[in-house]
């Protein structure tokens, strides 16, 4: 009877750590059961995960009886069953969340081309259409926001940033700098870096609390971001390794008041 007992635990966490290594990589639902020096440990399905602290947010806060919502990250085959680890603060925790709230990315029309993210702070999200009548950054974030809200109140107080990719790398890198409004972009192809100018009350904008705006758009696009105020821009000349590009398809180029001539 033991043999038999003993041989029906080993077949079900088999079954379990299969059904556990095909959702590698998932979103998954559970309710905190235990917490352990500070691991939470979440009931997910039939079997216990486990979120530790490196992996939760600065807004995170659960207690005993809360469900929470996270990324499986790893799964690991142990003696008493399968060890599921969990996480929050992962980009593609975000990239999930998106796909569920977006029919469209679900079906392929709209492709998520990059995540970048400084968990609990912000988050940037670059996603392109396939079908030119389908607008990518508008369908994410819906109509009054109502797609993008349920991925907001998951995240708490992390900003996010919907923004469009593009193949032309000035034209991504511009609206990478999201929300702020861009001037001019130079690059040097050698080594990946450009040169952003933006208007003179945009630069701390543009460059974000402590970097962050800058060090996320270098992270989503792959090139090293230099970002000018229009003032510092012309007290500096554009390198000789260095050419302008046209980034007028941008979202966010800054376009200057025509002075009204007298009548």
């Amino acid at each position: 009877k033991q043999i038999v007992v003993q041989k029906l635990r080993e077949a079900e966490r088999g079954v379990i750590y299969d059904e556990f290594t095909n959702r590698d990589s998932d979103l998954v639902r559970g309710k905190v059961i235990r917490i352990e020096d500070e691991n939470l440990i979440v009931e997910v399905g039939k079997t216990e995960a486990i979120l530790v602290p490196s992996e939760q947010t600065i807004n995170d806060h659960y207690k005993i009886g809360d469900w929470v919502r996270a990324y499986i990250i790893e799964v690991h085959k142990g003696g008493k069953g399968p060890q599921v680890y969990l996480s929050r603060t992962h980009p593609n925790f975000v990239r999930r969340l998106v796909e569920l709230e977006v029919p469209e990315v679900q079906e392929g029309i709209i492709e998520i081309k990059g995540v970048a993210r400084e968990a609990g702070a912000r988050a940037k999200v670059a996603v392109n259409s396939k079908d030119p009548n389908v607008e990518a950054v508008g369908s994410c974030v819906g109509q009054r926001g109502t797609r993008i809200q349920p991925v907001l109140d998951e995240l708490g107080e992390e900003k996010l940033d919907i923004i469009e990719w593009s193949p032309k790398v000035g034209v991504y890198v511009a609206n990478a700098l999201s929300p702020s409004k861009i001037i001019s972009v130079a690059l040097n192809d050698d080594d990946k870096s450009c040169r952003v100018v933006v208007p003179d009350n945009q630069l701390s904008l543009a460059i974000g609390k402590e970097g962050q705006n800058a060090r996320l758009a270098a992270r989503l696009t792959g090139w090293k971001i230099d970002i000018k105020s229009f003032k510092q821009a012309k007290n500096d000349p554009l390198p000789d390794d260095m050419h302008e590009v046209d980034i007028s398809e941008a979202m966010a180029v800054f376009k200057p008041r025509q002075k009204k001539g007298k009548k």
